[in-house]
């Protein structure tokens, strides 16, 4: 039987997913949280085949979960599941150590075949995905602006660009508005930008935001 955790903040998530999965005879959800540090807490003493998780949950998100778990659990296949499109984090993350992302409005089928895969120690790509590293691949004059910022400045960088003041950023990220405000300036020096403004327009000119 394949042992799963699912880290998602969203009760119905969790269910759906257990729903889907066990429905397939031959995998069991194990363990269930609704953010990254229980998550972590429940590995410390437990063990599973597979880690299904969210990007964005309160506490420690799934960035930072993935980021501790290459750490402490490196041979644990991770797939990330996210509202987000693929263009915003789907491949940073996979270069970060997951073994795959999964956007939520794929086929419950695919959530299946995506388990299988990374079990057999392989990656799950979707075409989205092979399209988006082709493409950056293909960049002649190397990184563009925003593929320069690490993983949390680019989720702070997105926060900010779609319009979100530092406060509100800060309460998502579970970080202090001078944090952010330390991150927001660092990241207009990399981007050479001089307010949100540009941060704003830079994001729809490159379609980071699929709702713009």
């Amino acid at each position: 039987m394949i042992r799963i955790l699912i880290a998602d903040d969203h009760i119905i998530v969790r269910h759906g997913l257990k729903l889907i999965l066990e429905k397939s005879g031959e995998m069991k959800v194990v363990a269930e949280h609704g953010d990254g540090t229980s998550a972590i807490n429940w590995l410390l003493r437990n063990d599973c085949d597979v880690a299904l998780i969210d990007i964005a949950m309160p506490g420690m998100n799934g960035v930072d979960l993935l980021k501790h778990l290459r750490r402490d659990r490196p041979r644990l296949p991770v797939l990330i599941l996210s509202s987000y499109p693929e263009a915003q984090f789907a491949v940073r993350l996979i270069k970060a150590g997951a073994a795959g992302y999964l956007n939520k409005e794929c086929a419950p089928d695919e959530v299946v075949s995506a388990v299988h895969c990374v079990l057999n120690g392989k990656k799950h790509i979707s075409p989205a995905v092979v399209e988006l590293i082709a493409n950056e691949v293909g960049i002649p004059d190397g990184k563009l602006p925003h593929e320069t910022l690490s993983n949390r400045e680019y989720q702070i960088f997105l926060l900010i660009a779609s319009g979100k003041p530092l406060a509100e950023t800060a309460g998502i990220l579970n970080l202090s508005v001078k944090t952010i405000s330390t991150y927001r300036s660092r990241i207009m020096e990399k981007m050479s930008m001089r307010n949100n403004a540009d941060m704003m327009r830079y994001a729809i000119e490159n379609h980071l935001f699929n709702n713009m």
